[in-house]
C-alpha cells in the first residue's frame, strides 16, 4: 500500500472517532441517557415477591461481607 492510502485511513478513522467522542459528550450534557421517572414508576411494577427477593439478596450480601472481614487466616 502507498503512504497515502495509510495516511487517509487513519485522518478518516481519527476524524469518525472524534464525530463519535462529540456525540456522546452531547448526549451526556443534553441528558439523553437520564431516566429518572424509571426508578418512581418501577416500583409500581414491582411484586411482593420481587420485593422479598431482593431484601434476602442484600442481607445475603451483608452477610457474606461480614463473613469476608472477620475472617483471619492463620
Amino acid at each position: 500500500m502507498d503512504s497515502w492510502v495509510i495516511i487517509m485511513m487513519l485522518a478518516v478513522s481519527v476524524f469518525l472517532g472524534s464525530l463519535a467522542l462529540l456525540g456522546i459528550m452531547w448526549a451526556i450534557r443534553t441528558g439523553q441517557f437520564d431516566d429518572k421517572e424509571k426508578f418512581l414508576n418501577q416500583v409500581q411494577y414491582d411484586g411482593e415477591d420481587e420485593l422479598n427477593d431482593a431484601a434476602k439478596q442484600a442481607e445475603k450480601k451483608k452477610a457474606m461481607k461480614k463473613k469476608k472481614e472477620e475472617y483471619r487466616p492463620e
